[in-house]
């Protein structure tokens, strides 16, 4: 599907502006993000229904490739909160030496709203081929109001994928042990 078929301005291939005062979103949305994120290097893509980066609330519509790698990062003085469109998804929160200490498990048929409000590290395992989201957080946007975690690989970098996989590894297992306790 084109964007020019949505009521969308195209900042990259991977971010969009909803044009409208009033931002509506529907099953075309839905389905021309997926198709972008696939489409995607990163694999994700999004529409903001906020217009600038410095308005006080930023809401966006998001689709993330299973394959793509959300490094370890957490925020300070922001809230974020994740509603689950559709797909599924293991929000991973870590300590600061990248121990996991909670998972949340997103998914259709169980938990599917997510939100953190301290500045935590985490990252998302996709569970599905597409996820798509509705996430909110404060703004203005500010890369100095984040950070990455030391211990985990950079985007791009050769480690991401063993990273990736060593995590996903961690938690099958413990939500192994917890299915059997």
């Amino acid at each position: 599907m084109d964007y020019m078929s949505l009521p969308v301005t195209k900042v990259s291939d991977e971010v969009y502006i909803a044009k409208d005062e009033i931002v509506q979103f529907d099953t075309r949305a839905v389905e021309f993000l997926k198709d972008c994120a696939i489409r995607n290097p990163r694999g994700r893509a999004r529409i903001c229904a906020h217009k600038q980066p410095t308005d006080t609330l930023h809401e966006m519509l998001i689709a993330i490739r299973a394959d793509s790698y959300i490094r370890p990062h957490r925020h300070h003085d922001k809230v974020e909160s994740f509603h689950l469109i559709e797909g599924a998804a293991d929000v991973v929160i870590l300590d600061e030496q990248g121990d996991i200490t909670d998972i949340i498990s997103l998914g259709e048929n169980s938990t599917f709203y997510y939100r953190l409000d301290t500045p935590r590290y985490h990252t998302l395992l996709i569970n599905s081929p597409v996820l798509v989201i509705h996430e909110i957080t404060n703004g203005p946007f500010d890369l100095a109001q984040s950070d990455w975690a030391d211990f985990s690989p950079e985007e791009c970098s050769s480690g991401a994928e063993a990273y990736i996989a060593k995590l996903r590894s961690i938690v099958v297992e413990r939500k192994s042990i917890l299915r059997q306790s």
